[in-house]
């Protein structure tokens, strides 16, 4: 068979294990998932509503156009329904993108570490790929990442707050940023954290759309709106942008039940904003048993926390894991010693630090 030679060595996603897998694992009767930046507190009430209300017909395709979340969306956004491109979540959103705009004549721009499957989706249309390291407090190189653009640059990802790390993009250094980038490049603004962003000099990335249009932003009801299950992002954009990758996305992407929960969930933002106060709350847990123990983390803006044991993050993952808690190691991140936690609720915080200082303690007296 003629495979595309750039996916020979192209590895597939590897899930984390699951709870139930841990728990048959360890013999363990509880266990808490911290690993994948999961709302712990769920979805609005006015979800569950919406689906207890619903009886709809399995037989039938859900809407292809999702006419009614796209103008709800629209309009809690103040932009044009044409401005919004759906996807099974927005990993299919950068997808679409990177099956109209990449190729192996064009290269891309990203961070280092930062969320994969931009690399990934740049791999399987073969693209070059310039990766730019972060600086050292975890924030995004933009001076480097610009000198990186040339005349065959087609994408340049940037993901604020950034995953792994949590850090975030000033508004001035994005206007600056936005400024110099050559027309010919589109900038995709990951904001999958969205919600969670409480510092005061964040951008409001709408109100640059009219002023970028080569800017593309791509958010997610999968973390703050605890809506993982049903798979729904977005883009938003120039008509003009949209109107040249709609044409890619797949007829019947969004399922029907995906479609009105998101809608309903968009429409409680009193639930999202409770969850922004817990995740904060649930932060400075993490900060003030670093300060305490003396570990290195960066400040998040996310509803994660990134933290430095000085050991292999795997070790520190297996310990927890063996008392039913999941994190993620560092090691596949891009950044050893390290662990990402999510924030959970503060019972489940204080489980797992307890669980952290078990850990440190044991190596101190190794």
């Amino acid at each position: 068979m003629k495979w595309k030679t750039q996916i020979h060595n192209l590895k597939s996603y590897q899930p984390g294990k699951t709870m139930d897998d841990v728990k048959e694992q360890f013999n363990l009767d509880k266990v808490v998932k911290l690993a994948s930046n999961e709302n712990p507190f769920g979805c609005s009430p006015a979800v569950k509503e919406y689906l207890a209300d619903h009886a709809l017909s399995h037989a039938i395709y859900p809407d292809g156009y999702a006419k009614e979340l796209r103008e709800g969306t629209a309009r809690f956004l103040g932009v044009e329904p044409g401005q919004l491109l759906f996807g099974n979540g927005s990993d299919e959103v950068i997808e679409i993108i990177a099956r109209a705009l990449l190729s192996s004549e064009t290269n891309t721009v990203m961070a280092v570490p930062t969320f994969p499957q931009y690399k990934h989706n740049a791999l399987v249309e073969g693209a070059e790929i310039r990766e730019i390291p972060l600086k050292g407090d975890g924030t995004h190189d933009l001076d480097a990442m610009l000198s990186a653009i040339d005349a065959d640059t087609s994408v340049v990802w940037l993901c604020s707050p950034n995953n792994p790390t949590g850090e975030y993009i000033r508004k001035s250094e994005l206007v600056a940023f936005l400024d110099a980038v050559p027309q010919h490049v589109l900038v995709v603004l990951d904001e999958a954290y969205y919600e969670y962003v409480v510092a005061g000099d964040y951008y409001q990335s709408i109100d640059l759309l009219p002023h970028y249009p080569q800017l593309l932003i791509t958010r997610t009801f999968s973390k703050a709106y605890g809506l993982a299950g049903f798979r729904v992002g977005y883009g938003v954009a120039s008509t003009e942008v949209i109107g040249k990758l709609e044409p890619i996305r797949e007829p019947f992407n969004n399922n029907a039940l995906g479609q009105g929960a998101a809608l309903a969930a968009l429409a409680d933002q009193a639930f999202i904003e409770k969850c922004k106060e817990e995740n904060r709350r649930g932060l400075q847990q993490y900060y003030d048993f670093c300060e305490e123990k003396g570990l290195k983390y960066f400040p998040s803006q996310a509803n994660f926390i990134l933290i430095d044991f000085g050991v292999s993050g795997d070790e520190v993952f297996q310990f927890l894991m063996s008392k039913g808690y999941i994190v993620r190691s560092g090691e596949a991140l891009g950044i050893p010693n390290t662990v990402r936690v999510t924030v959970g609720s503060a019972e489940q915080n204080d489980e797992v630090i307890s669980r952290m200082k078990e850990f440190l303690g044991a190596r101190l007296t190794q």
